[in-house]
């Protein structure tokens, strides 16, 4: 495996960092801004309000009334499933979210454990049937992928897999658990999400931290902030990538068949620290956490012994900016859009709750070229803040996927909806 320290970084990479990206050298010190806690106060969507695309797109409501749609998977016959699902808050928890503000920002609400199937029958591009895919033995459900005669989804504490046949509308077999993942007292990104690989050989399993930068201890994150690797059977578990703080969305790179994520990285820096970004995977490659973030910048507030990894860590390849919360990651494979989207890159992006000036709260487009970054985030879906100075938003973006037409879906889950956009006719 070529591992890349900033060091040791090639020549093309390098150029290519310093057109497209903040490199190392230009991120600020620690001491150029204090932290804040700033969470946004969601006010839904009035009627007839939309996010706002570019010229030439149109966006239309695709669902609502769900219960906290996070991610959805699109299946290999076109139907949509939506996966419900939320952090489990003790009432402790959700006193404290009150009175610091946090409560106006997301859902309180118990996750709904529940996985919905939309179904397109005229292909207008909205779904006229829906019906309940799944609701038992899920548990914080995210992650969903059909492969052979299976349907996989990873609940926060084991993957788990049901006889499936295409164009079932409602999973009826019984479960079978083919691993435990990770999850514990300290849960704090509960997400898992799954991909397969090509071939169907693999599934990868995305894993963030249970902490902000390893509070808990060495123990509290086994197996967290990482990507894994496993068999479709739940065979050979292993480590595929780590010291990746919350990895969520991933995608294969249409032009090199690389494994790529948007991660969320740490908070408590400052305003224009850190990045979230999004980057091609290395097998056995450390991207920083909870050490370093960025390369080689170290977190003076991480207490564990240092790792020979360290010098190690890998550069990520695009930088999305300080406190998005970049979830959603979706390389554009679609026929639809304009030549300019295609093996391009959407990402979704939360919003900020750790700076001063809210940031994200919209979707981004990165252009691509040959495999390769080739242009800086440009903003694609937007409209989604209604007042920066008063931290008042419409909704919050979390998770992309493509529909057989080529048109785009996004889930917003504190506002309970699902988003198209779509080439203007």
């Amino acid at each position: 495996m070529k591992k890349h320290s900033i060091f040791s970084v090639s020549i093309p990479f390098f150029i290519s960092a310093m057109a497209y990206a903040q490199t190392v050298d230009s991120l600020p010190p620690i001491s150029a801004s204090k932290s804040y806690s700033n969470y946004s106060k969601v006010i839904g969507w009035p009627e007839g309000r939309t996010p706002k695309a570019p010229s030439g797109f149109v966006v239309t409501k695709y669902a609502d009334g769900l219960k906290n749609p996070r991610w959805m998977y699109v299946t290999p016959n076109g139907d949509v499933l939506v996966a419900q699902s939320n952090s489990n808050y003790p009432w402790w928890k959700k006193v404290g979210a009150w009175v610091i503000g946090a409560s106006k920002s997301k859902s309180f609400k118990n996750s709904a454990d529940v996985i919905t199937l939309f179904r397109d029958t005229d292909n207008d591009g909205l779904p006229d049937e829906r019906t309940v895919f799944l609701e038992k033995e899920l548990d914080q459900p995210f992650g969903m992928l059909v492969l052979d005669d299976w349907f996989y989804v990873a609940n926060t504490n084991g993957l788990l897999r049901f006889p499936y046949k295409s164009g079932q509308t409602r999973i009826s077999g019984q479960a079978e658990k083919i691993t435990t993942l990770p999850a514990g007292k300290y849960n704090r990104h509960w997400t898992r999400n799954i991909i397969a690989s090509k071939d169907g050989s693999k599934i990868y399993i995305a894993i963030g931290s249970g902490s902000n930068i390893g509070e808990k201890g060495p123990e509290a994150e086994f197996m967290k902030a990482d990507i894994l690797e496993i068999n479709p059977d739940g065979s050979e578990l292993r480590v595929f990538a780590s010291g990746l703080r919350n990895p969520v969305g991933m995608d294969w790179n249409p032009s090199t068949d690389e494994l790529w994520t948007a991660v969320n990285e740490r908070d408590g820096l400052g305003n224009n620290l850190v990045p979230d970004y999004m980057t091609s995977v290395e097998e056995d490659g450390f991207y920083g956490w909870p050490y370093v973030y960025y390369g080689q910048n170290e977190d003076p507030r991480v207490d564990w012994v240092p790792s020979a990894e360290i010098e190690e860590a890998l550069l990520p390849d695009v930088n999305l900016g300080p406190h998005t919360a970049s979830l959603g990651l979706t390389f554009y494979t679609g026929s639809s859009f304009p030549d300019k989207y295609l093996n391009g890159a959407f990402v979704a992006q939360h919003g900020s709750w750790n700076r001063q000036v809210l940031s994200g709260y919209k979707v981004v487009f990165v252009p691509f070229a040959n495999g390769k970054q080739a242009g800086k985030p440009e903003d694609f879906l937007t409209g989604f803040i209604v007042d920066n100075k008063k931290d008042k938003v419409y909704g919050r973006p979390v998770g992309t996927a493509i529909l057989p037409d080529g048109s785009i879906l996004v889930t917003d889950d504190v506002t309970d909806t699902i988003w198209r956009i779509s080439i203007a006719e």
